[in-house]
């Protein structure tokens, strides 16, 4: 890893320099592709809870399961078709010597989750795509919000059967000691709702609407903090992340997404991490992240 990525990634840094060190966006003809390559060493965990979910090595995330670390999660346009982006950045990174030491060389980590948008008729994202973003997560260059990346081709307020804004949302807050950062793309079949829980862009959030147009969705969101976590712990951060979603998009978590979160803990800061406090402060980056996505695009 660079020493962008491998230093303390908050320490003395603007929102913007702190994901320029460590995510990346490819943006194409209606689609695109974000990476998040946290520092080596990074515990992590996550949770769906839509019903539609696209997802590439999920189930490594589990608490129960042996390897805690990840290398890469790989956000992108495409539904399943566009997890093949997430070939691009394994190759990356095992050339470069990273992923989880075996005996025959180190294999990557990387985590896959993907949303659905018109790509998947005229061509998703693909290796090339995925490399290309992770590249730019190291160049340093900037991570812009809104229709860039993975939120290229994203909308929300599918069940009004609108094409409300969508995108690419980041957010960075204090969480005593420790920082917590989410990244969102956010692609809702629902209504993105502002601090006092109105749409966004129209309607009433508590009339359903006559016409709803499924299969078209997902919001997934990566959340990171300084802390150190285990895994179980980052889990009930990922679990966090959707409290966010259920915030900030109504209705959340429906049978047509694939809503999905997970959580990195890179473990700079040991001492005085409260986890309540963190996961509360998770909860509000993530609310904080989508509406910025939309407001952005």
């Amino acid at each position: 890893m660079p020493s962008a990525v491998q230093r303390a990634i908050f320490d003395g840094m603007t929102g913007q320099q702190l994901l320029s060190a460590w995510a990346g966006h490819w943006s194409g003809n209606g689609t695109g592709v974000t990476v998040i390559l946290p520092p080596a060493g990074t515990v992590a965990s996550g949770e769906v809870r839509g019903g539609a979910p696209a997802t590439r090595e999920f189930d490594l995330l589990a608490p129960t399961r042996l390897v805690d670390r990840v290398d890469a999660v790989v956000l992108s346009g495409g539904s399943a078709f566009g997890l093949a982006a997430a070939d691009g950045v394994m190759t990356l990174l095992r050339e470069r010597g990273i992923g989880f030491p075996t005996p025959a060389g180190e294999v990557p980590i990387v985590i896959g989750m993907s949303i659905f948008d018109e790509s998947v008729r005229t061509g998703p994202p693909d290796a090339g795509s995925g490399r290309d973003a992770a590249l730019a997560a190291w160049s340093g260059a900037e991570f812009g919000m809104g229709r860039v990346g993975a939120g290229v081709g994203a909308s929300t307020g599918h069940w009004r059967s609108r094409r409300d804004p969508g995108g690419v949302g980041w957010k960075t807050m204090p969480a005593g000691p420790a920082e917590v950062a989410a990244v969102a793309v956010v692609n809702a079949w629902g209504d993105v709702l502002d601090g006092t829980g109105r749409p966004l862009f129209g309607g009433d959030a508590g009339i359903a609407p006559a016409a709803p147009a499924p299969l078209q969705n997902t919001t997934v969101a990566v959340v990171l903090t300084t802390a150190r976590l285990s895994k179980t712990d980052c889990f009930l951060v990922a679990q966090s992340g959707h409290t966010g979603f259920a915030r900030s998009i109504h209705p959340a978590h429906s049978r047509f997404d694939g809503d999905a979160v997970v959580a990195l803990a890179t473990g700079e800061v040991t001492a005085g991490v409260d986890l309540d406090l963190l996961r509360a402060v998770a909860a509000e980056t993530v609310a904080a992240a989508i509406r910025a996505a939309v407001t952005s695009a």
